[in-house]
């Protein structure tokens, strides 16, 4: 029986003969040609004046942190919806995540995000002090979940005046861009501070890995292609005058995603359909909603989301489709439910409970068929209706 996967690669232009270029010229490691070209692809694609390629976001986001100045200590307001990596690098950088709600298209909850930096919070000497623990509250990190790009324009004036740093993790919005609004034309990742997109095999275009961190400033493109490379001051006696990473991106990884990205569109275009399809399908069942994306937005269908209204357990229909070969998922458990993280600040955390209640997210790859949708449709169909 043929496998669905959730979110799988797909080929279809030069990934074989720039990787064979690669092995024939022998520039596999973290210097070669296809860095700087893919570097050049990316600030094309998303018109940042700057892209720093490195090893994955996660690294980009921790990068972003350390860059912003964010210290022992600090606070970082975050949503508790997102995948753990996010929240993984603000406990990197041994700073403290504040977690804050999400709105009906699981990005964080822009109205429940002012009103805590407006009510909790007091602005001294520069810096924007949580009133309750007295740590200066530094940066927030605005996440585009499942391709949706994130609705942040007041809070992003306000961060502006409180010297809060916006970095938006990117990781699942490639291709998505603003349409209306003070953001118009914008592609996600090029509103704040700092941007971060991944390149993870489940992504729109893959590099295998990879990621790359997105900036309008010169000098913190620069800091940052110094620190990803050990910091090294003199290369010739490696003289390192701070401490640096070993994050750069190989040669190898961004000639993948090179020939990948040459192809955006057409992935782009691909999984338009596919959601169509899916809309199609279930249009007009009454006990599945699909879920709607920003209509401020042309955002990117990374994932398409289902709501159940059923009286079965989810791991029911979860268990059914793995049995059919098809991968689904639900939402990610909120992440100040996480073990790690519960003893950390938290603010009005409601709308997470019902948002994610019932909700699966579908296979979504752009390789997907008519008939693998529909398979996938009419089997939720009929186990519904049993």
């Amino acid at each position: 029986m043929k496998k669905i996967g959730l979110h799988e690669p797909y080929f279809k232009g030069n990934e074989k003969k720039y990787l064979l270029s690669c092995i024939k010229d022998n520039w596999v490691s973290t210097s070669g040609k296809f860095l700087n070209k893919f570097e050049k692809k990316i600030s094309q694609v998303t018109k940042s004046k700057f892209a720093v390629p490195v090893l994955n976001a996660t690294i980009g986001l921790h990068l972003s942190l350390i860059l912003a100045n964010i210290k022992k200590n600090d606070e970082v307001l975050v949503p508790t919806i997102t995948f753990v990596a996010t929240i993984n690098s603000i406990i990197y950088s041994n700073a403290n995540p504040i977690f804050m709600d999400i709105d009906n298209h699981f990005n964080i909850d822009e109205k429940k995000t002012i009103e805590f930096i407006l009510k909790k919070t007091i602005f001294i000497k520069g810096f924007t002090v949580n009133k309750k623990t007295k740590r200066k509250i530094k940066a927030v990190i605005i996440v585009h979940t499942f391709g949706n790009a994130a609705k942040f324009e007041k809070l992003y004036v306000l961060c502006k005046k409180r010297n809060i740093k916006i970095i938006e993790d990117a990781a699942e919005s490639l291709g998505a861009i603003y349409k209306i609004g003070k953001f118009k034309h914008h592609h996600t990742g090029t509103v704040g501070d700092f941007g971060v997109i991944s390149f993870n095999g489940n992504k729109i275009i893959t590099a295998g890995n990879g990621g790359v961190l997105l900036t309008k400033n010169k000098l913190i493109y620069q800091k940052a292609n110094y620190l990803i490379t050990q910091s090294k001051d003199d290369k010739l006696r490696f003289i390192h005058n701070e401490v640096g990473y070993n994050y750069k991106l190989s040669n190898l990884n961004a000639a993948l995603g090179l020939a990948q990205l040459e192809k955006l569109q057409y992935f782009l275009k691909k999984k338009e359909v596919v959601r169509n399809i899916y809309k199609k399908e279930f249009e007009n069942v009454k006990n599945v909603k699909l879920l709607d994306t920003p209509n401020y937005s042309k955002n990117n269908f990374w994932l398409n989301l289902i709501k159940i209204k059923t009286k079965k357990n989810i791991l029911n229909v979860i268990e059914m489709f793995r049995k059919n070969n098809i991968d689904v998922r639900p939402i990610w458990t909120p992440n100040h439910l996480q073990k790690p993280f519960k003893n950390f600040e938290k603010f009005q955390l409601h709308n997470c409970k019902n948002n994610i209640k019932n909700v699966l997210c579908l296979p979504s790859s752009a390789s997907l068929s008519k008939n693998d949708i529909q398979k996938i449709s009419n089997l939720l169909k009929m186990f519904l209706n049993n």
